[in-house]
Parts: structure tokens; sequence; C-alpha cells
């Protein structure tokens, strides 16, 4: 049904009239509302090299009251009143070494407290979250890349300096070539209203597919190497990204041709009257060392191994896991918008590196305050679902944890202290104000439905601000 869905929404787009429309730069995809500041500038020259210099700051706090849970295990949701809260600053350096040739390094600092160490949910809250490991904070380079432009005949596109990318005026015919340490969101799903939790939805369902397990270190990034190719209105993207040691872990395996994540995109982008939209399909190949759920499941039930990580046991060979993915989007007027995502993969194995979902859909709405006279803040909506393949649900039903998952009760007691499998349905809210230059106030709200696909937990309804600056 989700591969069908996506032909239907793929067809559909791709009868829509096309236009050439301003493309993205490469490894630039930093969400940003900041005006300039006249007595700070962000670009100049340093010996006669152009370098530019922007920053931002994100604190955001989310708390849950006690919800309903007939049971709770290892890796549930506490189901106690509960506050978490992450902090976050980056640098954004870039300098150009050669006309068309720019460096970029991003240190970043991070420190906050996870609901339940990022366990008992799918869709996490607070894509920030990624990063945290404790109150105290942690610094450490996030970014530090080479982007090289190869300019083809075309018109001119005039990119403006922001974080990441200094002015320059590139063909719209190019090739872009991107190397060393960002993330792989950086170049791929793009979107102009889900995207970045520091100012758009915070949940990870909104930040890209929820079941697209990207190459990562636990922060969410990696390196490697990406290529983009602009054609007028059609972009294409590959990149190979180095994968971690162990699922989800801080160190990256180098053993590049070993252990990697490899995605492919096509975009076309368009005109629909005058407002601008856009459609693109993206497939991903894991390959790593990784448990499938199928000899895990096996495992519990011969050892009667219920609440344990199972998996840890039989992960002994590498494996390969696939996926496909559409989105879309489509301005609807200068101050609204509309989007919807939709993924689905082979569902075997466990998560390399993002989070626990086999198939996901999410679709929303972004809309300015132009009309209410407040055009700097803005408003978001947004549902969700995502679900399991049969054999990660037949491992959690059989009594297994994964690795953020697990409600299985310890002492097990019966097959009534396993999941009840529903699909795990989230409703987002969020409206911004400007509270004065570059500075934002935020506020947001999420009803999650059967949190990590347990209808005999929840709901759990979470509030959360959040101030964000940059310049």
């Amino acid at each position: 049904m989700t591969r069908k869905l996506l032909l239907i929404l793929l067809l559909s787009f791709l009868n829509a009239t096309a236009y050439a429309q301003k493309a993205g730069s490469g490894s630039d995809q930093v969400a940003t509302f900041a005006t300039p500041i006249e007595s700070f500038p962000t670009e100049g020259q340093l010996w006669g090299i152009p370098v530019n210099l922007h920053g931002q700051t994100t604190y955001i706090n989310q708390r849950y009251n006690n919800f309903s849970a007939a049971y709770s295990g290892p890796n549930s949701l506490s189901a106690l009143k509960s506050m978490s809260y992450t902090w976050s600053g980056t640098l954004f350096m870039g300098a150009r070494i050669a006309p068309n040739t720019d460096i970029y390094f991003n240190p970043e600092v991070v420190s906050g407290v996870a609901f339940s160490d990022l366990g008992g949910l799918g869709g996490f809250t607070n894509g920030e979250a990624t990063k945290v490991s404790g109150a105290t904070p942690n610094f450490y380079s996030a970014r530090a890349f080479l982007r090289q432009t190869i300019n083809q005949e075309g018109s001119s596109v005039l990119l403006e300096d922001e974080a990441n990318q200094i002015s320059q005026t590139v063909s719209s015919n190019r090739v872009v070539i991107t190397a060393g340490q960002f993330s792989t969101l950086d170049i791929f799903d793009d979107s102009r209203y889900a995207k970045d939790p520091r100012i758009q939805f915070m949940n990870w369902g909104n930040m890209t597919y929820l079941a697209y397990d990207y190459a990562a270190d636990s922060r969410g990034y990696s390196t490697g190497l990406a290529g983009e190719w602009y054609l007028g209105n059609w972009v294409l993207r590959a990149s190979r990204m180095l994968a971690p040691k162990t699922p989800n872990g801080r160190d990256i395996n180098w053993q590049i041709f070993n252990s990697y994540g490899d995605q492919v995109e096509i975009e076309r982008q368009h005109n629909i009257g005058d407002m601008p939209g856009k459609v693109s399909v993206l497939a991903n190949r894991n390959k790593m060392v990784l448990a499938r759920f199928a000899d895990a499941t096996n495992y519990v039930i011969a050892n009667n191994a219920q609440g344990t990580q199972a998996i840890n046991n039989v992960r002994n060979n590498y494996q390969y896991k696939t996926g496909i993915g559409i989105h879309g989007e489509q301005a609807l007027t200068n101050d609204l918008g509309i989007y919807g995502r939709a993924f689905t993969s082979d569902g075997h194995t466990e998560t390399m590196s993002f989070t626990e979902a086999d198939n996901s859909i999410s679709i929303g709405m972004g809309m300015n305050g132009t009309g209410w006279s407040r055009p700097r803040d803005s408003i978001g909506i947004s549902v969700m679902q995502n679900g399991l393949s049969n054999y990660r649900k037949n491992y959690l039903q059989a009594g297994g944890i994964s690795y953020f998952i697990g409600d299985t009760s310890v002492p097990y007691r019966g097959p009534g202290q396993t999941i009840s499998y529903r699909p795990e349905r989230i409703g987002e809210i969020y409206y911004n104000a400007l509270l004065v230059k570059n500075v934002l106030l935020g506020v947001n709200f999420q009803h999650i439905n059967n949190p990590a696909y347990n209808s005999a937990r929840g709901p759990v309804n979470i509030a959360s601000f959040r101030i964000h600056a940059e310049f």
C-alpha cells in the first residue's frame, strides 16, 4: 500500500508544469530567518580571501504529565511526569580559497537531558536531542568540508551570504561536489517547511523521512562524498557516507567499501501558476554489520530471552538495508505552503543510525504571519504516522528489546506483557514569534498516540518552548 501511494504521488507531481526556480547550493541547508546586523557584518575579506561568519544558539524545553501505561519495559518512555531540555550553539565559518572552491567549519557545543535516554518513541520529540549526552556541555566539530562548484552554461543564479554559503553567482546548470564532514541531511531531502528543529517542527519525523535510516554518528553527522548536478529545474544528487562502527554509535567506521550508506535523489522543481514547488524521490542502500530481526526473534524464543536486547546476540554478518521515499511541497500563496513525505524500507534489519521506523508518512503546512500583521512570525501544523515491518514487529511481540524501543515487562510474565501493536500517530503544531531582531520565541505542542507502537501505553501530550537566536 505504501509503495502504491508513493507511485501515485510521484505521477501527480510530475504532471505539474515545470519552470526553473532558485536551487540550493549544496551543503547549505540550514533554515534561516535572520536579517543583516549593520554593526556586525557577516561577510568580508581576510588577507584578501572572501570569508563569512554566522552563528546560532537554541534552547528547547519540553514537558509532559503522567500518562496511562498498562506496563513498562527497559526502553519504555517513562509514564511519570517528565522534563527534557537541550541547548546548542554553533558557529558557521567559511572561506573561499579559490574562485569556485569553499571550505567550511562548524564548531558546535551542546548540552541537555533527553526524555528516558531517547527511549520509548519512534518519532522522538526534539531534533536537537540526537546530539545531547548530559548536562555538561560537549564541544565538537559538527562540519568540516570542502565544496567545489563546476559551472556550466546557463543563466546566472545569485546565492546570498548565509550559514555555510559565501555569497556567489553560479550557473543554473552546475555540478557541486561536497567532501568531508557534514550531515547527509545537509544535501538530501531539503524542505522549505519541515527541516530544521531549531526554527520549524521539532519532531524527528519532520526533520526528514522518519524511516530513512541515513548514515550518521550518534550526533547526526558523518564523513563522505556527495555530488549534485543542477540542470534547469532538475537536480540529481548522490553520495556515499560512512557508517558508525556499531549501530547508533559515536565512532565512525573508516572502511568506506565495507560499511557505508549510499543514497540517490532526483528532484524536479516547478511552478503551478506563479507559486513554486518541487517533488523529489530518494532511494538509499546501507551496508553494515547488523542484526536481522528474524534471527533475533528465533534467538528470543529458543533461549527464553524475553526482556533482553537479543539483537546484540545475532549481530554477526554484513547486511544490506534499502529504502525509497517521495517528498513533495507546494506554495499555495506567498505566505502559505504544504508538504508531504512518505518512505518505506525493507524492514529486515535493525536500525543503523536513525530511529525505529520502517515506514512513515507525514503531511503538513507552514504559514507566515503576514495576515495578522506579524510577517516574521510563523505557524506550522503537521500529522505523522509511523509503522514497523512485520520482522521488527514480530521481534518486539516475541519479547525482544530494540535500541530505542521495547515495552516488554521485566520479569516477563506472558504474552500480555509485550507490545499491542498499533502504528504510532503524532500531531504537531508550533508558533514562532519574533521577539527582537533575529531572536525567536516559539511554543510547540505534540500529541502522540501509541508511543513506540504500543496501544497499551499513552497517549502522551508534550508541551515545549524554545528560544532561538542567529546572526
